[in-house]
């Protein structure tokens, strides 16, 4: 499987730049997701690296091997770099049945009818739709026409596959579904995924590393467990997360190494890192997540219910604390009234500053109330 690299890669249509001077490493048999809003350039970059994009400036290799480099004037077509790309709309072959629909691209490629019986079955077998090989796509559901999409670009086994935000057509449950799916298709062909979507929840869920982008510039590249709890700025803090963070004016007061006393919710309250505090101005924004702020009756942070929003398995509950709204995650079944006095406390050791007006990240650590 393949090593994907691309070195100082940039894209401008005419006086706008889609992507903005991007270094990406992308290991073998990864499951790496390009994420961010619409228009931040995860689409243009995925389709540069596939060929079907020609980037302005910068290096691409694929495998060892340079498929792009604009100093050069090497481009590699899409054909001859051995990659998949699955798009989303499935664009399957009305006319043809799932069994030929999978077959066409081996057939143009001359594999033997034999070859093309035997790969054909494994990729029924591997995706469950085995009873489906004579069936059209009309008379198949959503989920069914992206198993024979992923089968049909798995069929001349690519080194890579691309994925252009395929689940965005289905509905929430065959999601949930398919996000399964496409997880153990991953473990089950080690081949190397690059998934492009603007859902943070698919990225979280299935990736082995974000890409998470904004404005055509990288904002953070790492595991999604890391991007969630340590994110590099405000922006990424604020994408990833559902319910969103809580952020939260405060002033530094006076502080050393790893302590800090900050003014928070109209009082002083102690800050410790998990390293040296880096260097900041006097106003901080406090990043606490949901289930950080759990509802207790001796909390110390009093506040108003301003919603409650039960699911069954967990409530959301927005409050108003001076002033500013916090969202809290719990536990159950629950329910305010409008206006009914709510405490609330802080706990756990993922509380983040961030530095104004930029929205560094400058600490993580824990609150003393």
């Amino acid at each position: 499987m393949p090593h994907i690299s691309l070195e100082h890669i940039t894209k401008r249509f005419g006086k706008f730049v889609a992507v903005d001077d991007l270094d990406l490493e992308i290991d073998d048999r990864g499951f790496i997701t390009l994420l961010g809003p619409s228009g931040c350039g995860k689409t243009t970059t995925l389709r540069m690296i596939a060929g079907l994009e020609t980037p302005t400036e910068g290096r691409i290799t694929l495998d060892g091997k340079v498929v792009f480099d604009a100093d050069k004037g090497i481009n590699i077509p899409p054909a001859a770099r051995d990659i998949g790309f699955l798009f989303q709309n499935y664009a399957l072959w009305p006319h043809m049945t799932v069994y030929q629909n999978i077959a066409f691209g081996l057939e143009n490629l001359k594999w033997s009818k034999q070859d093309i019986r035997k790969r054909v079955d494994e990729l029924l077998a591997l995706l469950k739709i085995e009873d489906f090989e004579k069936r059209y796509p009309s008379e198949l559901s959503g989920g069914q026409q992206q198993r024979v999409a992923i089968a049909r670009t798995l069929a001349p086994s690519p080194k890579v596959l691309f994925m252009d935000e395929p689940l965005s057509n289905l509905d929430a449950k065959l999601r949930q579904e398919m996000r399964t799916e496409l997880k153990r298709l991953h473990s089950d062909t080690n081949s190397t995924f690059v998934y492009v979507t603007h859902d943070q929840l698919e990225a979280m869920t299935l990736s082995t590393k974000v890409c998470l982008m904004n404005n055509g510039v990288l904002q953070q590249y790492a595991p999604p467990l890391t991007v969630y709890n340590e994110p590099a700025n405000r922006f990424v803090a604020e994408f990833v997360g559902n319910p969103t963070m809580n952020f939260v004016p405060a002033q530094f007061v006076s502080g050393e190494g790893e302590q800090a006393v900050l003014r928070l919710f109209g009082r002083e309250v102690r800050f410790t890192a998990r390293g040296p505090i880096a260097s900041h101005g006097g106003e901080l924004t406090v990043g606490i997540r949901p289930e950080f702020l759990p509802i207790e009756a001796d909390g110390v942070i009093q506040g108003i219910a301003y919603s409650t929003l039960p699911s069954g398995m967990e409530t959301t509950v927005k409050a108003l604390v001076d002033g500013v709204m916090l969202t809290s995650v719990v536990f159950g079944s629950v329910d305010y009234p409008v206006d009914a006095p709510i405490r609330m406390n802080i706990r756990g050791d993922g509380i983040i500053l961030f530095d104004e007006p930029g929205g560094r990240q400058i600490a993580i650590g824990s609150l003393a109330l």
